[in-house]
């Protein structure tokens, strides 16, 4: 957590920033793991899910604007939203996300995280978890206030010259397309966050239950076949007994 978000702080790349920054988030996810409750895995396997569309989302908006401009620097992104303000605000939501803005899914994937460890005891990773998330939102919410400037000098050269783009239904690019569902999944999630965390919280408790059931079913196969095998050595011995009268 440390680690990443204090290099991605210093990234003048948008990709390598977001490389940074899954090290960061990596470590959020990973004290769901730590902890081993079953809170802590249902909220881990929650953040990885809506982890997946905000990464996604937001790497597809880069790759989008590079492929557009031919560069991923930082500073070039000054005024995006004059341009195409619909890629601006898909990359908007995706980074406030990964942030952990409220009401977005970032901040109810976190929320549950830092609830599993702090009830679970582990309270220095949660006060860490919640000082390196305050750290990211610096470095996503630069981003996004860089590309809604709104005088026309703030704008980079870049940006000036950005080309037309049609976010129309049909003509659109895969990538375009990929960055619609992702946008679409991100907002939902946030919406019907407890919902799906529910469902992931049970799922999770059903898979705890079917390796408990087997685990004694383990245990209680081993403690017949203990049972039995003093019994099998003594008809063993009786045998050559008997053989040998």
């Amino acid at each position: 957590m440390i680690l990443g978000n204090v290099v991605a702080i210093a990234q003048t790349s948008m990709k390598r920033m977001l490389a940074y920054s899954s090290i960061a988030q990596a470590g959020f996810v990973m004290i769901g793991m730590v902890v081993g409750t079953e809170a802590g895995y249902a909220s881990l396997v929650f953040y990885l899910l809506i982890y997946l569309f905000m990464n996604l989302g937001a790497f597809a908006c880069v790759i989008l604007f590079s492929l557009r401009t031919g560069t991923d620097q930082i500073s070039e992104y000054a005024g995006l939203y004059q341009k195409d303000p619909f890629l601006t605000l898909a990359l908007s939501i995706c980074l406030l996300s990964l942030g952990g803005i409220p009401p977005l899914a970032g901040f109810f994937g976190k929320l549950y995280l830092f609830w599993a460890g702090w009830q679970a005891g582990a309270y220095g990773l949660v006060i860490l978890g919640l000082i390196t998330s305050v750290v990211s939102i610096y470095y996503y919410i630069r981003v996004v206030k860089m590309m809604v400037v709104k005088e026309t000098q703030e704008m980079s050269e870049v940006v000036k010259n950005y080309p037309q783009i049609s976010w129309q239904p049909f003509g659109m690019r895969p990538l375009q397309v990929g960055v619609i569902a992702a946008l679409i999944s991100t907002s939902l999630a946030g919406i019907l966050s407890n919902p799906l965390f529910t469902l992931v919280n049970h799922s999770v408790s059903d898979v705890m239950k079917l390796q408990a059931s087997n685990a004694v079913a383990v245990l209680e196969a081993k403690a017949t076949e203990a049972k039995l095998k003093p019994v099998s050595v003594l008809v063993n011995a009786s045998q050559k007994v008997v053989s040998k009268l």
